[in-house]
C-alpha cells in the first residue's frame, strides 16, 4: 500500500469492506480493524458477526471506536501497522445520534488524519445516490455524509470507488518526480 491515506466508497454491500481489507493486508504491515459500529438489535449484531469472520485469521487486532475515532486513529497509527477505519457511515451516524456536534467532531476526524503517524484505510458509504429522503434527520445525514466524504477524499493519497465487487480508482498517488 502506497498511500497513507485511502478511501473507499461504495453502497451497500458493494464489497468496499472486503477490498478495504485487501488494501490494508496486502501493506505487509501489522493490520488493526478499528470498528465503528454499536450492535442495537440482532441483526447489527449479525452484521457484525460476519465481519469478524471475514478477518478471523490472528493478523487483525480490532479495537472498537464508536465515537472516539479521532483518539483511536491517534493513539492506533503507526509506521509498523496500517489502520482499517470500517466506516465512517456508521461513526457519523453514532455522532449524530450522540447529538455531537457533527462539524466539530468532522474537523476532529480530519486533524486526526493529518497527524496519523502510519498508512490509515477508511471505509464509507457513498449515500447520494438514492432519492430525496423522506425526513429531516435522514436528509441531514446523507448531507452530513456527503460533506464527510468529500473532506476525507480531499486529503486521501487515494479514493477508491467499489461497486458490485469492482473497484474504480478515482484518485492515486502521485508518483515521486
Amino acid at each position: 500500500m502506497t498511500a497513507r491515506l485511502a478511501l473507499v466508497l461504495g453502497g451497500a454491500r458493494s464489497g468496499k469492506s472486503r477490498f478495504a481489507e485487501g488494501l490494508a493486508a496486502a501493506s505487509g504491515r501489522d493490520l488493526v480493524y478499528v470498528a465503528t459500529a454499536q450492535a442495537y438489535d440482532d441483526e447489527m449484531r449479525d452484521r457484525i458477526a460476519r465481519h469478524q469472520l471475514d478477518r478471523a485469521d490472528r493478523r487483525w487486532r480490532t479495537v472498537e471506536a464508536p465515537l472516539r475515532l479521532p483518539e483511536t486513529i491517534r493513539a492506533e497509527a503507526a509506521p509498523g501497522r496500517v489502520l482499517l477505519v470500517d466506516c465512517l457511515t456508521l461513526w457519523l451516524s453514532n455522532v449524530m445520534l450522540a447529538d455531537h456536534d457533527v462539524e466539530q467532531d468532522a474537523d476532529g476526524l480530519l486533524a486526526s488524519l493529518a497527524q496519523a503517524q502510519g498508512p490509515v484505510v477508511l471505509v464509507s458509504n457513498e449515500v447520494g445516490y438514492g432519492v430525496v429522503p423522506d425526513n429531516a434527520l435522514a436528509r441531514a445525514f446523507r448531507d452530513h455524509q456527503g460533506r464527510l466524504n468529500q473532506r476525507v477524499a480531499a486529503v486521501s493519497d487515494r479514493v477508491t470507488l467499489v461497486a458490485a465487487g469492482l473497484p474504480l480508482d478515482l484518485k492515486l498517488p502521485k508518483e515521486p518526480s
